[in-house]
């Protein structure tokens, strides 16, 4: 048993991922100001703690004595990160290098990073971008998570802080809020309980890499399991249009909606795609389709 610290553990992926690492045993504590996570997906077996990642967490890492720190709290809208990039990087950045700081003054024995594989990688890489790739941002969010990756690197040779960084491409899945975390499929789910239509923005032939939470959460495990010590996509390596996956839910829910199209968004890819054979040959695979995933999504969003 391990004692583990998962920041954002209210929200859509940490809770996923507090669920699984309690089903294994593990003492968790969660920390999560509740912007956008909620109380609902908090486990009633961890230890629930509102506070920001820029408040001062002496007491909480000096009392909880974490082996491990899963870093999950974050600003992850790409558009507000435009509107206000202030506000982003002193969350992403400047949160972050707190929890690093606690981090390597409690001894913690590794720091496992929630980055992005969506937003850091230049618009013209060769698909699907692997871990070499050009990095080249696009927006102030991508830009904050690799800013923070580099913070870990320099934090290790200086420190000895051990960390695995991980790119998520785009994640979906139960628990994702449609308002919060604003990720296409929930809103899409979303709209289409509701009986609206569906608001594509731009022309709907960008394409995205889409994950199923429950990938994602066992990419996270087997980091801290395996002791992996490196930067590691997090994705299916496939393309699929945002027109495509409109129509893959209006077939999945049988709801008769029209697509309707919106202005296009400043600093969104046009394309995404993610290879993760580096972490394939560590034993990780996705084993969800995209259609097998976006079913167990829409059963998740009617029953909840």
């Amino acid at each position: 048993m391990a004692k583990i610290l998962v920041t954002g553990g209210a929200g859509f992926i940490g809770s996923n991922l507090v669920d699984s690492l309690i089903a294994k045993g593990h003492e968790i504590t969660i920390i999560d100001n509740l912007t956008t996570g909620s109380k609902k997906n908090v486990n009633s077996k961890a230890k629930f703690v509102v506070k920001d990642i820029r408040d001062d967490l002496n007491s909480l890492f000096s009392e909880g004595s974490f082996d491990y720190v899963f870093h999950l709290a974050a600003q992850a809208n790409v558009r507000k990160s435009l509107e206000n990039p202030k506000e982003d990087a002193s969350i992403n950045i400047l949160g972050s290098l707190n929890i690093i700081d606690n981090c390597v003054k409690h001894k913690v024995k590794k720091i496992i990073f929630s980055s992005t594989g969506g937003a850091i990688y230049s618009k013209y890489a060769k698909l699907p971008c692997h871990e070499e790739s050009e990095i080249k941002p696009e927006s102030p969010y991508g830009l904050a998570k690799f800013s923070v990756e580099n913070y870990l690197r320099i934090i290790k040779n200086t420190y000895g802080l051990d960390y695995c960084i991980l790119r998520y491409s785009n994640v979906y899945g139960p628990r994702q809020d449609a308002k919060g975390e604003a990720g296409v499929v929930s809103i899409f789910i979303d709209r289409l309980l509701k009986g609206e239509d569906l608001l594509v923005f731009g022309d709907g032939e960008q394409t995205r890499d889409f994950i199923y939470v429950k990938d994602v959460v066992n990419a996270n495990v087997l980091a801290m399991e395996k002791n992996l010590s490196d930067v590691f996509n997090v994705g299916t390596g496939k393309e699929i249009s945002v027109n495509e996956l409109a129509k893959m839910l209006l077939k999945i829910t049988g709801k008769k909606a029209k697509i309707v199209h919106g202005i296009a968004i400043t600093g969104e890819l046009l394309r995404n795609a993610l290879n993760a054979d580096k972490l394939r040959k560590k034993g990780w695979s996705n084993e969800y389709t995209l259609e097998n995933g976006l079913k167990e999504t829409c059963e998740w969003f009617v029953n909840k």
